[in-house]
């Protein structure tokens, strides 16, 4: 018998390629991936996939569920965005992914005026390093992510650009450059780093950007947060580029210095990313709309993809799903 647990590790499976991908995408075991469509195969009396050493693909069969799967699960979500009202309902969950940098100092701001609207809603904000981040809007654990990590060719997530964030060079009140506006990129060379780790988009970038000027990064400290970066600045152990938001406040107290590179451009964009092939709910929607007041570009794919009106009579899912 069909449900729809099974139905969604189908389509995860379908869309990873491969049971081992799917079981890393839902945090669960391959072996449990492998009993749930052998399940759902013997419920059917038939074989959805074909088996191999690089993966799994669809049979006859399998293909006809997969187009049945996206109807069901795409017409589950049309139908609460066409009946849910944000405003009356009492109770709701928003699962929000960023990085560190943006968990910690853009979204609680963002998260506290969207719930002076909305107090019955419960935000839950998880911050990680871009690819766990992705990963997570993949396997569905999270609605919507923010990001200031490069994001590879694919097709599952969509990414919007809200702005481009400047990056700057920052030094303790000790440095022989504190008070200096602008360096030259060479100046960079053979100075003491204290840097993320080198799993994190951002150490990569910063790798990448020196490594156009041909300098090798002489790496002090490797730590995993703005937050302590900013402390181990302060204290004298070397310097660091962060983000301008994240400096905001020690730049006032005059703890660390901001400093422009005049020939180099260090700017990120800071996006907003979610799964591709998933409707957007209505919480989800209630969100961005609440951020479209900063970044009216939300309303773009807002706009591209509206919730169908109750009284429209329009089906569009029904009306593209297999007869």
């Amino acid at each position: 018998m069909l449900n729809l647990y099974k139905l969604e590790i189908f389509r995860m499976v379908v869309e990873a390629g491969s049971f081992s991908r799917a079981a890393d995408r839902l945090y669960l075991s391959q072996s449990a991936i492998s009993q749930h469509i052998q399940d759902l195969e013997a419920s059917l009396g038939t074989r959805l996939f074909e088996r191999g050493p690089r993966g799994v693909r669809l049979t006859p069969a399998g293909a006809i569920l997969q187009e049945y799967t996206r109807c069901i699960l795409n017409l589950l979500a049309e139908a609460e965005n066409a009946v849910m009202n944000v405003e009356e309902i009492s109770s709701g969950q928003l699962r929000i992914g960023a990085t560190p940098g943006v968990g910690g100092y853009l979204l609680p701001e963002w998260i506290q005026t969207f719930r002076t609207r909305y107090p019955h809603l419960v935000v839950s904000l998880q911050t990680d390093v871009t690819a766990r981040i992705t990963a997570a809007l993949l396997n569905r654990t999270l609605d919507i992510g923010f990001i200031e990590g490069e994001l590879d060719e694919d097709d599952t997530l969509a990414a919007l650009v809200l702005e481009s964030v400047p990056q700057r060079v920052v030094v303790g009140h000790n440095h022989p450059w504190y008070g200096q506006t602008s360096i030259a990129v060479t100046q960079l060379r053979g100075q003491p780093f204290i840097v993320r780790p080198p799993h994190s988009q951002t150490r990569i970038w910063l790798e990448q950007m020196l490594n156009r000027y041909n300098i090798e990064p002489v790496i002090a400290a490797e730590l995993d947060s703005p937050e302590a970066i900013k402390q181990a600045v302060i204290a004298g152990m070397g310097i660091s580029i962060l983000p301008e938001y994240v400096i905001r406040r020690e730049r006032e107290l005059r703890l660390l210095n901001a400093i422009e590179v005049a020939d180099a451009d260090l700017r990120r964009d800071l996006k907003l990313v979610w799964a591709q092939r998933q409707p957007l709910n209505p919480i989800v929607r209630a969100f961005m709309l609440h951020l479209s007041s900063q970044f009216p570009q939300v309303l773009k794919p807002l706009s591209a993809f509206p919730p169908p009106r109750v009284d429209s009579g329009i089906r569009p899912v029904t009306d593209t799903c297999p007869r």
